[in-house]
């Protein structure tokens, strides 16, 4: 079997928000082809025009291809000997970031060719099966225009979450830092008003986590303000220092009982070393397809198990990554839960619309995938006008 072609979709929600700090708005799908008539699907969290250029780009000498043309006529199921030619054939231009991201989704689309070939879900390729139903949390997310607005919403849909089945979830208060929710800020008193109003709603009986997006500019504001939250039992706050603060999460971590966690921008297991070793935060969160695909999230998941950390993954795109996130979770004992997000506790059109696959809920528990390869299915329809929606920004 051969690679055959690598066919990059842009996508976009049509009523995109450019003011909003959600990613779920647009995606890079890319379609793996081989020569045998089986297709893979992978996708990545970045801009999904840079993630193209990443792939389609021509190269001009050995240390920094493109990464499609250098995949052509390769064997797709040689999955490890392929991430290591394209890792060492862009380190120029890659190593980390954009194009380890990419060739995350081009990782993820070989893995479901490869449980295809061999007509077996991904997971029994990835390993061992550790459980027999998977933990998941709903991810809430907040209506802004106002603080009242984002209090209301995240009430609401913590609401929602637990009616579900969910018995965890994660909500944002995001209300200063870099990312501050469509301009809203105010102070640290807020955030706390904001998770104390989710945990009354969804009662002492529910895991809850809180993700701040980098909003605390010092260590110790970090620390003040987490320790008040002792209270609400949270499971972890997520990011709530500047991703390359290694030192000041540390320090933060040896402060606070509560469990902090982070990675979610991170690519490659050697960034990855670094935050164990020298951020030593307990709970480590690797975007499948930011990491570099699952090749490299298994080796992510390794290495946390080596070092006495649990894995929660970060996930904010479709069903893509939600099917690769299930698959990986089905292996990984040290994985309590990962981040799900059904279209019903969903505003992204292409969480709701893009792809139909198997990955259901149960009495708060995600069945274990049975299809071939990742399970998914692309609703063409909605591929097609997310596709027409990103060509009228750029072709």
């Amino acid at each position: 079997m051969k690679i055959s072609k690598i066919e990059c979709h842009v996508l976009l929600d049509p009523e995109y928000d450019p003011a909003a700090t959600s990613s779920a708005q647009d995606d890079l799908v890319v379609e793996v082809h081989t020569d045998e008539g089986i297709v893979g699907i992978g996708e990545t969290d970045l801009n999904p025009w840079i993630a193209r250029e990443c792939i389609e780009a021509p190269g001009t000498h050995t240390m920094d291809q493109g990464l499609g043309s250098m995949l052509i006529g390769e064997n797709p199921l040689e999955i490890e000997k392929l991430w290591w030619k394209a890792y060492q054939a862009t380190a120029m231009t890659g190593r980390r970031g954009a194009l380890i991201n990419a060739l995350g989704a081009i990782d993820m689309a070989l893995w479901d060719i490869a449980g295809k070939a061999a007509n077996k879900p991904v997971w029994q390729l990835l390993g061992e099966k550790s459980r027999e139903h998977l933990g998941a949390y709903a991810s809430l997310q907040p209506e802004v225009g106002s603080f009242d607005a984002y209090i209301t919403s995240m009430v609401k849909w913590a609401h929602s979450a637990k009616e579900m089945g969910f018995r965890a979830a994660k909500l944002e208060t995001t209300f200063s830092g870099p990312y501050a929710n469509m301009g809203i800020r105010e102070d640290d008193e807020k955030m706390t008003e904001v998770i104390r109003a989710v945990r009354n709603a969804v009662g002492p009986d529910f895991t809850l986590m809180v993700d701040v997006q980098y909003a605390f500019d010092s260590v110790d504001r970090a620390i003040k303000t987490i320790n008040t939250w002792q209270e609400f039992d949270l499971f972890f706050v997520e990011t709530p220092l500047w991703v390359d603060d290694l030192e000041g999460l540390a320090k933060l971590v040896a402060a606070t009982p509560i469990k902090i966690a982070s990675g979610e921008w991170l690519s490659t297991r050697y960034e990855f070393s670094d935050l164990i070793k020298y951020g030593n935060v307990g709970v480590v969160q690797p975007d499948i397809g930011r990491v570099g695909g699952l090749s490299e999230a298994r080796n992510v998941c390794d290495m946390a198990k080596a070092n006495n950390k649990i894995v929660v993954p970060h996930l904010w795109k479709t069903g893509i990554s939600v099917a690769a996130a299930a698959h990986l979770a089905t292996v990984t004992p040290h994985m309590p839960f990962f981040e799900f997000l059904p279209p019903a506790l969903c505003e992204s059109r292409l969480r709701k619309e893009l792809v139909v696959d198997e990955v259901t809920m149960v009495d708060g528990k995600v069945t274990i995938p049975q299809r071939p390869g990742l399970g998914i299915e692309l609703n063409r329809d909605a591929l097609e006008l997310f596709k027409d929606a990103a060509r009228k920004i750029r072709p």
